[in-house]
């Protein structure tokens, strides 16, 4: 079967996985650029966005893993956009502009489901309303036996921890405090039992730790 996997997560020093306060100019909320930081020179986000190439090394090795063997993804309308209760503007696309990055169907997790938008380069939003495990089995169909990435934020990924549909989780540990947002770890007491960890720090301060079933 395939897998199900979680890439490039950066979370604070006190556990947070977004700041308080998204909005459409500041999508991780009072946080900024400081999470993901690490990442924004990598060539694997610089390639993803069409800005030609970036910064190669242990980030970027690491960071390239989060598109090869993945067929959809699932991710939570807070990462679509910053919208919340019912949709108000369909023409809206996205924070992810006319070619997102994705290439594969995506499953956004809403209560409020609205049309599928397809967008060029093969990227294709479905808006579900669904439990975290029938919305894997839809996207498992979708991608045709390749694997199933949770795309974010914080809370989907906690959703898809909490009920053990996770096999491989990316989690970047970043040397900053953000003292409010969303957190990634509550109620996931004892999860480092379910899986074998590797760790690496590497000389942006940053420290990979990855969790395989």
């Amino acid at each position: 079967m395939s897998r199900v996997r979680v890439h490039n997560l950066a979370v604070s020093l006190d556990g947070f996985a977004t700041g308080e306060g998204q909005s459409l100019e500041d999508p991780f909320g009072h946080a900024g650029q400081r999470l993901m930081q690490w990442f924004l020179a990598t060539n694997s986000f610089q390639s993803m966005h069409g800005a030609g190439s970036g910064r190669t090394g242990i980030d970027d090795a690491i960071a390239s893993q989060w598109a090869p063997g993945i067929g959809a993804e699932i991710m939570g309308r807070n990462k679509f956009g910053p919208q919340r209760g019912p949709w108000q503007d369909h023409e809206w696309k996205g924070w992810w502009g006319d070619e997102p990055p994705f290439h594969t169907p995506v499953f956004v997790l809403t209560h409020h489901p609205r049309p599928s938008l397809e967008m060029a380069g093969g990227t294709t939003f479905h808006f579900i309303d669904a439990a975290p495990e029938e919305a894997l089995r839809q996207a498992r169909e979708a991608a045709n036996g390749l694997d199933v990435r949770i795309g974010g934020g914080p809370r989907t990924v906690r959703q898809f921890l909490a009920a053990d549909l996770v096999d491989h989780l990316h989690v970047v540990v970043v040397p900053i405090v953000l003292g409010r947002g969303e957190r990634l770890w509550d109620g996931l007491e004892g999860l480092e039992e379910r899986f074998e960890i590797e760790s690496t720090t590497t000389p942006s301060g940053v420290t990979h730790l990855v969790f395989s079933r």
